[in-house]
């Protein structure tokens, strides 16, 4: 009720704002999510630079096939960031092979399980010869890391990366669900104000195969990956500090996609959400008052003094048949803290199993908290 009452007085707000009138921009003149907005594939999965931040984000779970008796494991993370620079800006220090206009940050992260060892590199680059986003398809890519269809009929993707020296993975990745539209009237609202929203794309399950290079060892893979694309200006509120977000691949056929939105006072801002994914693709959400995250143990990292939490139940209301549960999103290893060491601030994004109450493995998820280590407001503006 209050996101939808919130976009009653949006639309308001675009009628009767002078500056707004017929083409809602923020203040600095980018633009913002609409509600009722027609998406055009694959054209929509590619870049959208009239918006000022936008990512495409993958993460999965990975089984190697030619390992023998013991099965390994590995959790990966790729982020492709694209963000505009002022539009009051000059552009005088464009040239034939660098923009001015975009910036690109990308994020890989590789973790084995077996060992608990956690690999991540970051990049910074600005648009040009070595880092770019298509706006006619997806075909994002930062040096030698790229995430692209291969396939615009089946949507299918491939994504490839290194991670220094210690680590390469090529993999493809296949849809096996419908991609879905989180939000109210495709606007995924994080906050009061009109510009902290996105649209928010997912595929919710992918198939993964491909290859993992470890050192010298290379491991033949296959899995399940989980891909957001969020198109936005700004995602955080005055009063706003970070998130809890967290996706989870039920062994059902389900799906959910959870943010807690952190106030600076720890509270829970009302414009947090949980969506479930039923097993064809369709779409159940609700607001903060339907669901609740609770931290069941701490960690605090020895590099950024971050305490976050560690294990954590997610209790919600199962819409097959109105009952609640619980699910425990236990890391598959403490540390998966990535540094933020360009400009960023640090964050926890990890690879977890999913529980029930009584110990069962009944999923597998992602979990992603940021604010710990300070305000993500000025990251995302």
């Amino acid at each position: 009720m209050i996101q939808k009452l919130f976009l009653f007085l949006v639309a308001l707000h675009w009628a009767h704002h002078p500056a707004l009138a017929g083409a809602p921009t923020t203040a600095d003149g980018f633009a913002l999510p609409l509600p009722d907005a027609h998406f055009a594939f694959p054209r929509d999965h590619g870049s959208h630079p009239d918006y000022k931040i936008e990512w495409w984000y993958v993460t999965g779970h990975l089984f190697a096939t030619n390992t023998g008796v013991e099965p390994k494991r590995f959790g990966f993370q790729a982020t492709f960031f694209r963000r505009a620079t002022p539009r009051t800006q000059a552009s005088t220090a464009a040239t034939p092979n660098f923009g001015d206009q975009h910036l690109f940050l990308a994020h890989l992260a590789l973790l084995d399980v077996s060992t608990g060892k956690f690999l991540h590199q970051e990049r910074l680059n600005r648009e040009g010869w070595d880092a770019q986003s298509d706006t006619h398809t997806l075909a994002v890519r930062n040096g030698d890391w790229s995430l692209r269809i291969i396939d615009p009929i089946t949507t299918q993707m491939e994504l490839q990366g290194t991670i220094n020296t210690a680590a390469k993975f090529q993999l493809r990745l296949v849809p096996t669900k419908p991609l879905v539209i989180f939000g109210t009237r495709g606007v995924s609202q994080k906050a009061a104000e009109i510009w902290a929203s996105s649209h928010y794309l997912t595929f919710p399950r992918l198939a993964t195969t491909g290859t993992v290079q470890l050192g010298p060892q290379s491991f033949s893979v296959t899995g399940e990956a989980w891909m957001d694309h969020e198109i936005s200006s700004s995602q955080l509120g005055a009063g706003q500090a970070g998130w809890d977000w967290a996706c989870l691949q039920l062994d059902d056929g389900r799906e959910i996609m959870t943010y807690r939105m952190r106030r600076t006072d720890g509270t829970t801002d009302p414009f947090s959400t949980l969506a479930w994914v039923d097993s064809v693709g369709s779409v159940r959400q609700c607001g903060p008052d339907g669901f609740r995250l609770e931290a069941l143990s701490r960690w605090r990292s020895p590099r950024s003094k971050a305490n976050y939490p560690s294990r954590v139940r997610l209790v919600t209301a199962d819409p097959q048949n109105g009952r609640e549960r619980a699910f425990i999103l236990e890391p598959l290893a403490t540390d998966q803290e990535l540094s933020g060491a360009l400009g960023g601030m640090p964050y926890w994004e990890g690879a977890c199993r999913v529980l029930n109450e009584e110990g069962k493995t009944i999923g597998q998820a992602f979990l992603e908290m940021t604010g710990y280590a300070g305000s993500w407001r000025g990251t995302l503006e």
